[in-house]
C-alpha cells in the first residue's frame, strides 16, 4: 500500500481503480444481502380456488346446494376540481335513492403505486413494497387473482384503456383495446381509446365482464397538479361519459333487458396529493372512491346494524350517503356477487353494503313484497349473508394454513392459535333451532359478527406479517456495510501516513478544528436519519454552520473574506428555494414551476450564457489537448440548444409560434442534445487511450477534463431540469467554487503541517453537504412521489424503459450526486495553487484521499439510514416513509462508487 505511487503511472490509475472497485462490490454485496431480507415480497402460493372446493368447507356445504359453485351469482352471467362528477353525486343523493347507487370511500394498503393497487384489486391480498420496482412494465400475475376465476368460470371478459392490464393478464380477455400508459405527459390517447369503443360495446352481448381504464385525470394530476384547468376539463369530460354510460345502461334495463341484472363500479385504484403525485401512504393517497349502481336496485335496504354510512350535502344541497369499503375487500365481493371462487390469495371480506346492493343477493322470489313478511325477508338476506362469510372466512382460513406451511416465516403458533379460536367459534355458532324472527335476527347478526371478527383479526396480523424481514440477512448486509466504513477509514489512514513519509517525524498534525468540526457535522446529520426530521432543512442548516466556521476563520485571517461571505449568502438562497421545492409536498400553486414560480420564462437564459462564458474561457486560456477543446465547445453548441428549447417552450411566445416548433421543442432539440452528450463521452473515452502519458501538466489536464465532464453531464441535466435548471447549474458552480477557494485558504494557513484527512475534511463535508441541497432545492424529497416522471418524456412520445429510466436518474441524481463527484478534483486543484512545489505524485495522492473522504461520509450516512429501517421496520410509517428514504440512499451510494470508479479511470493518470 505504501508503494503504490513509486510504480508506473499506469499502475497508480490501476490501483486506485482496484480499491475503489473493491469498495463498490462490498457496498453492492451489502446491499443485495440487506434488500433480499428488508424487501421480501410475500410468498405467492401456486394455489387456485375451484368451484368444486367448497364441498371442504363447514358451511352446509354450499350457500345454495342446487348452485355448483360457492355462491349465487347476484349479477347478469352475461375545489374547483370538487364534485365535478355530478351524475354520480345525482344517482346517489337521497332524491334518486330508487336507482340502486351509493357512493363508498375505499381504502387502499400503501404503497399506492398503480400496479400494486392493481394486483390488490384483482388478488385481494396486501400488496408488497418492492413490486414498485415493476411498475415500470409489469409483469404478469401468477397467483390466483379474480381476472383469473373469471376466465376459468366461463366468463368473458373485455378490457379497454391502460396497458398494464393486458401486461398483468396477458391471456385473460376475450377481447382488448389496449392503449399505452406511461407517457404523463399524454392526457388524452387511453381515455380517447376508452371513450371511442366504450359505448358501442355495451349494446353488445358478447362479454359478462367490461374494464374500461381511463388514465387522463391521473396523469393530469403528475403534470398540473389537482388544481388546474387541465385537471377540471378531463373530469368534466368523465362526467359526460359517464351520463352516456348510465343512459345506454337504464336504457336496457328493463324486465329481460340486456342489463337487467348489470351493476355498474366506477372506482379509482388510489388516491392523489393535492399536486397530483401518489406512491405512498398519506390520507390523500389511500383514499379514493368507489360508485356502485345496480340497475336492479332491491327493494330492500342493508340491516341498519350494518350500514356504516354517513351522510351529508353536497356542494349543490342533495344528501349524499357516503360508505366505506377496503380495498382489500374489492375482490371477494365481486367474486361472490358473480358466483365465482373467491381467489385463493384473498383475505377481504365480503362487504355487506356492496354485498345488499345488488337486488340478486336478496334471494326474495320465494317472498311476496308485502310489508308483513319484511322481518322474514331481512332474516333470509342475513342467512344468506351469513353463510356467505361462512365460505369467505374458510377460504381465508385454508390460506394462511398453506400460507404457514408453505413460507419461511409464515404466522407463529400463538398468531394460528389465537385466529383458530376466532374461527371456530363463527363455525360452531348455531342458529338452526331458532325459530323466532327476532330471536332468528339476533342470532344471525352475532354469527356475522364472528366471521367478520375474525377476518378482521386476519387482515390485521397479514398488515405486520406478510413483510416477511429475514433478521439474519439484515444483519449481514448492515455488518457489511460497517466493515466497509472500517476499510475506508483503514485505507484513508495509510493514505495519510503515505503523504506524511515525505516530511520529518512531528511535524505534520493528523488532527484539526476542521476535522473535529467535519466529524460533528457528518455524526449529526447522519443521525438525524432516525427520525422523519425535514432532511433538507437539516442538510442547510448543518451546511450554513460549517460555513459560519469558515467565515469566522476568514475573519481571523483577514483573507478571502468576501468569498466566505458569499458562501453564507449562496446557502441562505438555496434554503430558501428548499423551502419552495418543499411546498410543493403540500401546495398546488407552485407545482408547475417547482422552485423557481417567480422566475421570468426567459431569465434562465443569462445563467446559461454565464454558464457557456465561463467554458469559453476555460479553453481559451488553456493548453490542454485539442480533443478536450472540442467536447467543451460541443457543450456550448449544447447550451445554445438549451436556450432555444426553453424560448420555444415559454408561455409568452408558445402562442406566437408556428405547430412545426412544437415538434422542435418537444423532441428534436432534446435529442439533439443527447445524441451530443453521447458523443462527447465517446470522445473522452478515446482520449483516455491516446493521450499523452507525460504528466508535467497533470494539473491543468486534469481540471480541464473535469470541467469537459461536467460540461457534457449538465447540458442533459439541465433540459430535463426545466427552467430552474440553468439556475441551480449555476448555483452548483459558484458553491464549488467557493468551497475549493476557501479549501485552498485553509491549506494556505495550515502550510503542509496536517494530514491529508485533516486538511481536506471540512471542504469535502461542505461539497457533499451543497450537493444534498441541491438535492432538495430542486425540488425533490425521498419519496416517490418525489420523482418527476414527466422528465423521462422530454424528447419522447412512447415510453421505453431504458431511455426513461436513465433520464429519470439523471434527473433525479445529476446535481447530488453526478455533478458532485465528477467535480471533486477542483477541491485538489485549488489547494495546489498555494504550493507550486508539490509534484503530480503528491497531487494523485491528495485526489485519491478526497474521493477516499468523500465515499465515506456517502457510506456512513447511507449506514445510518439502513439502521433507520432496521429499527422502523414495523412503524406504521415504514413503506410510507422509511423505506422510500432507504432505496433512495442506497442507489445514490451505489451510483456514487461507480462515479468514483469512473473518476479513477479519467483522473489518475
Amino acid at each position: 500500500m505504501v508503494t503504490w505511487w513509486s510504480g508506473k503511472p499506469w499502475g497508480d490509475r490501476r490501483s486506485a481503480f482496484k480499491v475503489f472497485l473493491f469498495l463498490l462490490t462490498l457496498h453492492c454485496t451489502a446491499i443485495l444481502l440487506f434488500t433480499s431480507g428488508f424487501l421480501l415480497t410475500r410468498t405467492e402460493l401456486p394455489h387456485y380456488s375451484h368451484c368444486s372446493d367448497v364441498s371442504q368447507s363447514p358451511c352446509n356445504n354450499s350457500p345454495h346446494p342446487n348452485h355448483t359453485c360457492w355462491t349465487k351469482p347476484a349479477v347478469d352471467q352475461k375545489k374547483p376540481w370538487m364534485d365535478k362528477l355530478q351524475v354520480l353525486h345525482k344517482l346517489a343523493s337521497e332524491s334518486e335513492s330508487r336507482s340502486g347507487a351509493r357512493i363508498f370511500k375505499a381504502i387502499a394498503d400503501p404503497p399506492t403505486t398503480s400496479l400494486q393497487r392493481l394486483k390488490g384489486l384483482t388478488t385481494g391480498g396486501l400488496p408488497t413494497f418492492i413490486d414498485i420496482g415493476n411498475s415500470f412494465g409489469a409483469p404478469a400475475i401468477v397467483e390466483d387473482n379474480l381476472i383469473h376465476q373469471l376466465v376459468q368460470n366461463g366468463k368473458r371478459v373485455v378490457m379497454m384503456g391502460d396497458d398494464t392490464w393486458t401486461q398483468l393478464f396477458p391471456h385473460h380477455f376475450n377481447k382488448s383495446y389496449a392503449y399505452p400508459s406511461f407517457n404523463v405527459k399524454d392526457l388524452d390517447t387511453v381515455d380517447n381509446g376508452c371513450i371511442s369503443h366504450l359505448v358501442p360495446t355495451l349494446y353488445d352481448d358478447d362479454w359478462d365482464v367490461l374494464i374500461a381504464h381511463f388514465l387522463g385525470v391521473d396523469h393530469a394530476g403528475h403534470i398540473f397538479g389537482v388544481d388546474s384547468v387541465q385537471m377540471i376539463d378531463k373530469l368534466q369530460q368523465y362526467n359526460a361519459q359517464l351520463e352516456k354510460v348510465v343512459e345506454v345502461l337504464k336504457s336496457q334495463s328493463g324486465k329481460g333487458g340486456l342489463h337487467e341484472n348489470t351493476l355498474l363500479l366506477v372506482m379509482g385504484d388510489h388516491g392523489q396529493t393535492v399536486n397530483g403525485d401518489h406512491g405512498g401512504g398519506s390520507p390523500e393517497e389511500v383514499e379514493t372512491s368507489i360508485f356502485a349502481m345496480s340497475l336492479k336496485k332491491p327493494s330492500f335496504s342493508v340491516p341498519s346494524e350494518f350500514d356504516t354510512s354517513t351522510c351529508k350535502l353536497d356542494l349543490d344541497g342533495r344528501k349524499v350517503c357516503i360508505s366505506s369499503i377496503e380495498q382489500l375487500d374489492f375482490a371477494t365481493t365481486v367474486s361472490a356477487l358473480l358466483g365465482i371462487p373467491f381467489p385463493f390469495g384473498s383475505i377481504g371480506r365480503v362487504n355487506p353494503m356492496l354485498y345488499a346492493l345488488v337486488a340478486g343477493t336478496w334471494d326474495l322470489e320465494r317472498y311476496d313484497m308485502s310489508s308483513s313478511h319484511s322481518q322474514l325477508k331481512m332474516n333470509e338476506w342475513m342467512r344468506n349473508y351469513a353463510k356467505v362469510l361462512c365460505v369467505n372466512s374458510w377460504q381465508v382460513k385454508k390460506y394462511i394454513d398453506v400460507y404457514t406451511e408453505s413460507s419461511v416465516i409464515g404466522f407463529s403458533a400463538d398468531d394460528l392459535k389465537h385466529v383458530q379460536e376466532i374461527y371456530s367459534q363463527a363455525v360452531n355458532w348455531s342458529t338452526d333451532s331458532l325459530h323466532d324472527d327476532i330471536s332468528l335476527f339476533n342470532a344471525l347478526k352475532t354469527q356475522i359478527d364472528l366471521y367478520s371478527n375474525f377476518l378482521a383479526s386476519v387482515a390485521e396480523l397479514s398488515r405486520t406479517k406478510f413483510t416477511e424481514f429475514d433478521l439474519r440477512l439484515m444483519g449481514i448486509g448492515f455488518g457489511i456495510l460497517l466493515t466497509s466504513i472500517f476499510i475506508h477509514l483503514l485505507v484513508m489512514k495509510r493514505v495519510d501516513d503515505m503523504y506524511m513519509a515525505n516530511f520529518p517525524s512531528g511535524e505534520i498534525n493528523t488532527i484539526s478544528f476542521g476535522l473535529v468540526v467535519s466529524c460533528t457535522i457528518v455524526a449529526a446529520r447522519a443521525c438525524s436519519f432516525l427520525s422523519n426530521m425535514e432532511e433538507g432543512k437539516m442538510t442547510s442548516f448543518l451546511l450554513a454552520s460549517i460555513a459560519m466556521l469558515g467565515l469566522r476563520h476568514s475573519i481571523m485571517t483577514k483573507k478571502m473574506i468576501a468569498e466566505a461571505a458569499a458562501l453564507v449568502f449562496l446557502i441562505s438562497i438555496l434554503r430558501f428555494t428548499i423551502e419552495l421545492g418543499l411546498s410543493k409536498q403540500g401546495s398546488p400553486e407552485v407545482s408547475e414551476f417547482h422552485s423557481w414560480v417567480y422566475v421570468a420564462d426567459l431569465l434562465p437564459i443569462l445563467p446559461l450564457i454565464v454558464l457557456a462564458y465561463l467554458l469559453y474561457k476555460s479553453i481559451s486560456s488553456s493548453s490542454c489537448n485539442w480533443l478536450l477543446k472540442f467536447v467543451i465547445t460541443g457543450s456550448i453548441f449544447s447550451y445554445i440548444l438549451v436556450a432555444l428549447h426553453l424560448t420555444l417552450g415559454s408561455s409568452s411566445l408558445s402562442h406566437m409560434t408556428p405547430p412545426i416548433f412544437d415538434g422542435i421543442k418537444g423532441n428534436i432539440i432534446p435529442r439533439a442534445i443527447y445524441v451530443t452528450g453521447i458523443a462527447q463521452l465517446l470522445f473522452l473515452a478515446v482520449l483516455q487511450f491516446f493521450e499523452d502519458d507525460k504528466t508535467s501538466k497533470w494539473e491543468e489536464t486534469t481540471l480541464m477534463k473535469a470541467v469537459a465532464m461536467l460540461s457534457v453531464w449538465s447540458s442533459t441535466l439541465i433540459i430535463l431540469s426545466g427552467k430552474q435548471g440553468p439556475w441551480i447549474a449555476l448555483a452548483s458552480v459558484i458553491g464549488g467554487w467557493l468551497i475549493s477557494r476557501l479549501g485552498g485558504l485553509d491549506q494556505e494557513y495550515k502550510n503542509g503541517s496536517t494530514g491529508l484527512l485533516a486538511s481536506y475534511s471540512s471542504s469535502v463535508t461542505q461539497w457533499s453537504l451543497l450537493a444534498s441541497c441541491l438535492f432538495f432545492c430542486t425540488g425533490h424529497w425521498c419519496a416517490f412521489d418525489g420523482l418527476r416522471y414527466a422528465t423521462a418524456f422530454t424528447g419522447f412520445d412512447e415510453f421505453t424503459i431504458i431511455p426513461q429510466a436513465i433520464l429519470l436518474t439523471i434527473e433525479t441524481y445529476g446535481f447530488s450526486h453526478i455533478l458532485p463527484t465528477l467535480g471533486l478534483p477542483f477541491l485538489v486543484a485549488y489547494g495546489h495553487s498555494f504550493n507550486k512545489a508539490k509534484q503530480t505524485r503528491e497531487s494523485l495522492i491528495h485526489l485519491f484521499q478526497v474521493y477516499l473522504i468523500y465515499g465515506l461520509i456517502m457510506a456512513a450516512t447511507t449506514s445510518f439510514t439502513v439502521l433507520c429501517v432496521m429499527i422502523q421496520r414495523r412503524h406504521l410509517m415504514v413503506w410510507g416513509l422509511f423505506a422510500p428514504k432507504f432505496v433512495f440512499d442506497v442507489v445514490g451510494l451505489i451510483l456514487t462508487d461507480v462515479l468514483i470508479c469512473v473518476s479513477s479511470i479519467i483522473y489518475f493518470v
